[in-house]
């Protein structure tokens, strides 16, 4: 009896890493083990067709329509006038990787009233004699994951003693998705002279299909937003105005990454917040750079079920005649012009559909020439 006890003890953790695996597999298997396909000869062109030269008149009429469009359509509006206020940075870590730089904190509210909500963000300085570039990325764990063992705010405010990546199931995750599945690797953005900051998206409106619309309804903005994408892009552009007022960063050199749901919330802040100087937005898929009409993959009609809100109720409208919505997302890429966008996508992530998503960035390509 204890021989076979003990087998199980030090079997246990291979039994949980099988099931990890076979969970993922399982997963991948939905999303498609077969490789995108890279043929767009024989695709439709995306549709509604771009207008290049109204798009990129000076008087704005057509970018001010298609905004408009997309916020009846998919995402609701842009909180336009949303209070956003911040206090001063907290210094971390004055000596961060061996003294290259800093880690500092700085807690952001937006709203107003008992319904604002403060997130906090996290930044690596790195030690320059003038102001530096900077990354802004949301993330999936909350910062004791993407700075562990430095006591940063937890998405509970307390202090962190430890992130969800900690023990077997962090081991398990990296060595499925990698070093960097929750780390950042900072000393890389150091390295390019740049700096890094994040912040937990679901600190500032939670990823829950119940939770999400009434946190939001309650903000206390003259116009609050109706989707967690459009409140999320707000995130960013909140922690830009953090950023933007600090004299060690250069407020002309500020860029957003995002991934999945936050790569389509980096795209949104970069069509509406001009301020933004560069987007990455990896695997960004439906709502993101993907096309609707598109049937491969996860599919917009799909996505809206899953996580209704992702976008604003009336996207629910649309289910079922894709075909006839009014605008898509080569047109959300052709408003990001002439900001430098990069597009990751992975070959065997059908479920994203990489292949309309090329054929987006195909289209709006056009606006990017226009605009020199």
């Amino acid at each position: 009896m204890l021989r076979a006890t003990l087998w199980f003890l030090v079997r246990l953790p291979l039994l949980v890493l099988i099931f990890v695996v076979a969970l993922v597999m399982s997963s991948c298997t939905m999303l498609g083990m077969n490789y995108a396909s890279l043929e767009v000869d024989n695709k439709a062109m995306p549709a509604p067709q771009l207008d290049v030269a109204a798009i990129t008149s000076p008087d704005g009429r057509e970018r001010n329509r298609l905004m408009h469009t997309f916020e009846e359509v998919l995402y609701g509006p842009w909180p336009y006038g949303m209070p956003v206020s911040f206090g001063d940075w907290t210094m971390i870590d004055p000596d961060y990787l061996d003294g290259r730089g800093t880690l500092e904190e700085v807690a952001i509210t937006v709203g107003a009233g008992e319904g604002a909500r403060t997130f906090h963000m996290v930044t690596a300085f790195p030690k320059a004699a003038g102001p530096v570039p900077v990354v802004i990325s949301q993330t999936f764990a909350d910062s004791c994951s993407v700075f562990p063992d430095e006591p940063v705010t937890a998405a509970d405010g307390t202090v962190c003693d430890g992130g969800m990546m900690e023990g077997f199931p962090g081991w398990a995750a990296t060595q499925i998705f990698g070093t960097y599945i929750a780390l950042a690797p900072v000393d890389r953005y150091f390295d390019a002279g740049l700096a890094y900051a994040s912040f937990y998206a679901s600190e500032l409106v939670p990823d829950r299909r119940k939770a999400a619309p009434e946190i939001m309804a309650d903000m206390g903005g003259p116009v609050d937003p109706t989707s967690a994408l459009m409140a999320w892009a707000y995130g960013f552009s909140a922690a830009a105005d953090a950023l933007e007022a600090d004299p060690r960063i250069d407020p002309k050199e500020i860029a957003v990454m995002g991934h999945s749901r936050h790569g389509k919330a980096a795209l949104i802040a970069a069509a509406w917040d001009r301020r933004i100087a560069a987007v990455v937005a990896h695997q960004s898929g439906f709502a993101g750079a993907s096309l609707s009409r598109s049937h491969t993959g996860e599919r917009l009609d799909r996505m809206a079920k899953t996580y209704p809100h992702w976008l604003a109720p009336q996207a629910q409208d649309w289910l079922g005649k894709l075909d006839e919505i009014p605008v898509d997302q080569h047109e959300l890429l052709a408003l990001v012009a002439p900001t430098p966008v990069f597009l990751g996508n992975g070959r065997r992530d059908v479920w994203s559909d990489p292949n309309s998503s090329f054929r987006a960035a195909e289209a709006a390509s056009a606006v990017y020439v226009a605009d020199g």
